[in-house]
């Protein structure tokens, strides 16, 4: 009875498994490929390894059983053509002179299995249902994906670590009631899709949603952006202008970065937080606002009040109720569902289709330390989508600096030995610098250091290289 109910499982599994025998004497891939017909394999023989190429390249096979010696391609260069065309392909060689030295060397390089001519049946029919069904297996395996990566997307944000699943539960408490928030995480975490998540699930998501982002303009451009201005309050004001508190009025302004405002733009937002009203620059006129603030930081604003570059009042208003962001090295099992994420989101963008990614390159992201996090997670696999020719990415087609990790690592750990903090401080920001293709404000957002920071310390290296070169 068993049996009965088993068979129509295989049968169905070896039909969804098409094979390509390639083999130079064309009466045995022709002879091959009936008998795996007769047994409930798709099969097609072919003289032509180039032909066998095209059906791996189009999909059409998932197995290929090619021999090692034709004229055209060894067997070894096709089985290395073969992956790069589509990792997931299983290749068995077969060869007329068997060796355990060339088995092993098989295996190594990417080969599912090393077979003897004449071929024995029932080790090859074996072979082919173990495959079959680590096919049928994978592809249960990817439509459960599919359902989990549509299940764990909340609000934009893709995660399933227990450091995320507190962060996001935290999230939906704090949503309901509208109060101040502060989001800390570091720089690339995710903090402002956190911040439009609270506003959508919040009971003023029908009102406004603003962003500024406080490091990235000076004191009176910040001014002039939150609380807005009247025509001839400075030079350039040509008309008036509300700020961004009251365009969202009754809605949300997030705050990005606010740990880099200045102690005097820390003293009005202050007041905007406990007399709920803001005065436009140049303006004698004060006005009521009802908004919600949500601030983002990557400072540790605890030391910051210590240190006397953070308003203790202003930090305790805020941090009533705070959600932290937790940074990719603090979530590695996220990475494969977030990697699966960008892919479909890409694949959408730019009108390809990926199959995944290759083992290698699998191996790459799960081992890089992520210092931009998710944001940097995103633009490794942005820039592959789009350099990549094949189905599947791989190490080729990642940035170049994660690929310089993998040559770093592959060549041995680097040779360690004591440094000054001066020196250690030069060579990590000039990594950074690295990575980040010469972009200082990404660079500076990275490092947690406001780029006026960084500025003086490349000027500090130009005069140092400069007095170098005089020497």
């Amino acid at each position: 009875m068993a049996t009965i109910t088993e068979r129509p499982i295989v049968n169905i599994a070896r039909q969804n498994l098409p094979v390509c025998v390639v083999d130079d004497e064309s009466d045995l891939a022709e002879v091959t490929a009936a008998r795996l017909e007769r047994l409930g394999f798709p099969s097609v023989g072919t003289t032509s390894p180039n032909e066998a190429l095209a059906q791996v390249r189009a999909g059409t096979c998932r197995v290929v059983l090619a021999d090692m010696r034709m004229p055209v391609m060894d067997g070894f260069a096709f089985l290395e053509k073969s992956l790069q065309l589509d990792p997931n392909v299983a290749v068995i060689l077969i060869t007329g002179h068997y060796a355990i030295d060339s088995a092993i060397e098989a295996i190594k390089r990417g080969a599912y299995d090393f077979l003897c001519k004449p071929l024995e049946q029932e080790r090859l029919v074996r072979a082919l249902d173990e495959l079959a069904e680590v096919f049928t297996r994978r592809s249960q395996v990817r439509v459960l994906d599919d359902q989990l990566l549509s299940n764990l997307e909340f609000e934009g944000i893709v995660g399933r670590s227990p450091a995320m699943l507190e962060m996001l539960d935290m999230a939906r408490k704090v949503a309901k009631h509208f109060t101040n928030v502060l989001v800390s995480g570091p720089t690339g975490s995710g903090k402002e899709l956190v911040a439009r998540a609270l506003h959508r699930m919040s009971p003023v998501a029908a009102q406004k949603f603003a962003v500024c982002n406080c490091s990235a303009m000076v004191d009176t451009l910040l001014e002039s952006q939150l609380f807005g201005h009247v025509r001839g309050s400075f030079t350039g004001a040509t008309d008036t202008r509300p700020g961004l508190f009251e365009y969202a009025d009754g809605g949300a302004v997030f705050l990005d970065e606010v740990g880099e405002t200045s102690l005097a733009m820390q003293a009005k937002l202050l007041r905007v937080i406990q007399n709920r009203e803001i005065q436009r620059v140049g303006s004698p006129e004060v006005k009521k606002v009802n908004v919600r603030i949500i601030a983002a930081t990557n400072r540790d604003l605890r030391n910051e009040v210590l240190a006397g570059r953070f308003r203790e009042d202003l930090f305790y208003r805020l941090s009533s109720l705070e959600i932290k962001v937790p940074g990719l090295s603090e979530r590695r099992e996220d990475i494969p569902i977030l990697v699966r994420f960008f892919l479909k989101k890409y694949s959408e963008a730019y009108n390809k289709t990926f199959g995944g990614l290759t083992r290698r390159a699998q191996i790459v992201l799960l081992h890089h330390d992520w210092p931009g996090n998710v944001r940097e997670l995103e633009n490794a696999i942005s820039s592959a989508a789009i350099t990549t020719t094949n189905e599947f990415i791989d190490v080729d087609d990642l940035p170049v600096n994660l690929r310089r990790a993998t040559e770093r690592t592959s060549g041995g750990e680097e040779i360690w030995r004591p440094l000054p903090l001066q020196e250690v401080d030069r060579i990590h920001i000039k990594r950074v610098l690295e990575m980040c293709s010469g972009n200082r404000v990404r660079a500076s957002q990275i490092l947690g250091i406001g780029r006026t920071s960084l500025y003086r310390f490349l000027k500090r290296e130009q005069q140092h290289s400069n007095a170098k070169a005089v020497q």
